[in-house]
């Protein structure tokens, strides 16, 4: 079973090295690594190119924003099931591609997988968060529950069923993709117990007051479209939800 990993980035000198260094020393052998630049202007370029034995596709060019990116490097894939791992965040043990694919391989009817996620301070790499699923069900989405995006696996073929992120909803787009699977479709997925992803605090959403508030209405937006009921106070959950974080 082929994994497709896809990393985006843009200016992401600061990290980058250490997002590589997690994905090269993964003990699962079968692995497409994906690389989308956004035609950065920093040390990105050159450190890419320092690995690139490592990396199997590799485009640098201008697009509409991440999810855009990674619609171009979901395009490129080839495996049997895609993955994302940010350009700033790391893979949390050397194991977690081979505990994907043994959960995938034991469980053959399953479209996506998702686990555990701790958010690191950027300079310090001291846990502030930790984001520890379950196994979901519709009622659970009902109630502002969401999986880890970061550590979201997804068979390939959704993709051409369902269709790939939306690029008119901003932030709010690995939202609206996860309610448009697991809610709208009802895919069938399986929780992996396993703390898969260290993933550093800073995100697009949450820079400012005003990027917040679009990350507000955008995910409302995601639900409407999505047609889950009271949109408004499942929002409010989903916010408050996050406070059993800290």
């Amino acid at each position: 079973m082929k994994i497709s990993l896809i990393t985006v980035v843009y200016n992401g000198e600061a990290f980058l090295v250490k997002c590589f260094k997690s994905v090269m020393e993964q003990t699962y052998p079968n692995v497409e690594y994906i690389v989308i630049d956004g035609g950065s202007t920093d040390k990105t370029p050159g450190i890419i190119s320092q690995h690139k034995a490592h990396i199997d596709y590799f485009v640098s060019e201008k697009d509409n924003g991440l999810y855009d990116a990674i619609n171009k490097g979901i395009q490129q894939a080839t495996g049997d099931i895609i993955g994302i791992l940010n350009a700033d965040d790391m893979f949390a043990s050397n194991d977690v591609l081979a505990s994907v694919v043994k959960t995938f391989m034991a469980n053959p009817t399953v479209d996506g997988l998702y686990g555990d996620l701790d958010y690191i301070h950027p300079i310090t790499n001291k846990v502030i968060r930790k984001w520890r699923s379950k196994q979901t069900t519709v009622t659970d989405l009902k109630r502002g529950w969401m999986p880890a995006h970061p550590t979201l696996y997804l068979r390939k073929g959704l993709f051409e069923k369902y269709g790939m992120y939306s690029l008119d909803l901003g932030t709010a787009a690995d939202y609206e993709l996860i309610l448009r699977y697991f809610y709208t479709h009802e895919i069938k997925t399986v929780y992996l117990p396993l703390l898969m992803v260290k993933m550093r605090i800073g995100g697009l959403s949450n820079q400012s007051l005003k990027s917040r508030y679009h990350a507000f209405i955008n995910d409302y937006k995601a639900l409407k479209r999505n047609k889950v009921p009271n949109p408004f106070f499942v929002l409010l959950k989903k916010k408050l939800s996050k406070l059993g974080q800290f």
